[in-house]
């Protein structure tokens, strides 16, 4: 890892700065760019009051070919420094995301998944014009067709209750204590809530890889990082906000090691027969397994098949059929002794994968 870009902040163009870093330096990039609103009005309430919306300067841009252009640039940067097998985040709304997402098609980045983002409690339509705008767009995309990105399903799957993780994600805006203010008005316009980096981050990166935010804003991205054991890089133009991200970063604690630990994907696990363990003698032909309760009993046959009674076939089929059940894991229902334990067959194959 380049040291030079380990959990470290810049003030600055963000276009400059990105040109500075190394080809392949990052395993993943979450990018909340300008989203060009284009607002011509000061937006008001019903009672006249003013909204507290993006006018910036900063999210201004004369055209949208302007605009286009530089999202060609920084995207055409990011894709450098991204690692092989890395991906990218990009957020935006209606505004802006379709345009980014063309320019992410036509840099050869491959688009795994559009997810919208339902905010619990949007800002009202206040003139009663249009739908109330409560979602925003999230593109994830690998580096290429062929990278082979992380994602960390199950442990998505465990975050969601045992339910496959949707690409609708219902998440409060950011408020309350977790909203940065300075003499009681937000420090910036579109803070996004922790909950929703610390659901990318653990879903398509792991403990120690670095993570690139190029429009670090308030430093949102850098803060969910260092609590979940990833490293940051940030880069952010404006600097009262490049400020505000630094002192947030000095208050941020990292969780516990002890608990960052995440599920193992099922489909990242080497696929092992349950023959391999008997062809490379891990376990005997006439061993004896048997369930949990060591109520059911079958022996193991030489070519990794086992037999239980009258019914043969794979440690998975045979315990299915004594179940009744259409399928079942025989590498955690079948047992056996390991000095006078009575252990699951699946610590073989760990046993294997880990000699390897």
């Amino acid at each position: 890892m380049n040291l030079d870009f380990k959990n470290k902040l810049v003030n600055g163009d963000s276009l400059k700065e990105l040109r500075k870093i190394p080809d392949e330096t990052f395993d993943l990039i979450f990018a909340d760019p300008p989203y060009n609103l284009q607002l011509k009005n000061t937006l008001t309430r019903p009672d006249s009051s003013r909204v507290s919306a993006v006018n910036e300067k900063w999210d201004q841009f004369e055209n949208f070919k302007k605009y286009d252009d530089f999202t060609n640039l920084w995207l055409s940067e990011c894709k450098r420094i991204l690692k092989k097998n890395g991906a990218i985040w990009v957020i935006g709304s209606y505004h802006n995301i379709f345009r980014v997402g063309t320019t992410i098609q036509n840099l050869g980045f491959w688009i795994l998944n559009d997810v919208i983002w339902n905010k619990k409690n949007p800002m009202p339509n206040f003139r009663g014009t249009r739908f109330t705008n409560a979602h925003e767009t999230l593109i994830w995309a690998s580096k290429s067709e062929k990278s082979k990105y992380t994602f960390n399903y199950q442990s998505l799957k465990c975050l969601n209750d045992d339910l496959q993780m949707r690409s609708n994600w219902e998440l409060p805006i950011c408020s309350g204590s977790e909203r940065l203010k300075k003499n009681g008005k937000k420090v910036h316009s579109t803070q996004k809530p922790e909950s929703l980096l610390h659901r990318i981050l653990l879903a398509t990166s792991n403990k120690n890889d670095l993570i690139l935010d190029p429009f670090l804003g308030s430093g949102t991205t850098a803060a969910v990082a260092k609590k979940l054991g990833r490293n940051f890089y940030g880069i952010e133009k404006e600097k009262i906000y490049f400020k505000a991200a630094e002192q947030r970063l000095k208050k941020t604690k990292p969780i516990e090691d002890d608990y960052l630990d995440t599920l193992q994907n099922g489909r990242s696990k080497p696929r092992i027969p349950f023959g391999s363990l008997v062809e490379l003698g891990i376990i005997k032909p006439g061993t004896t397994i048997f369930d949990d309760k060591k109520r059911i009993n079958a022996k193991i046959m030489a070519d990794g098949s086992i037999k239980h009674d009258q019914t043969e076939g794979s440690i998975h089929k045979v315990a299915a059929t004594i179940l009744g059940a259409e399928s079942c894991n025989g590498w955690t229902f079948w047992h056996y002794y390991l000095d006078g334990q009575v252990v699951p067959i699946d610590h073989l194959r760990q046993r294997l994968v880990s000699n390897n």
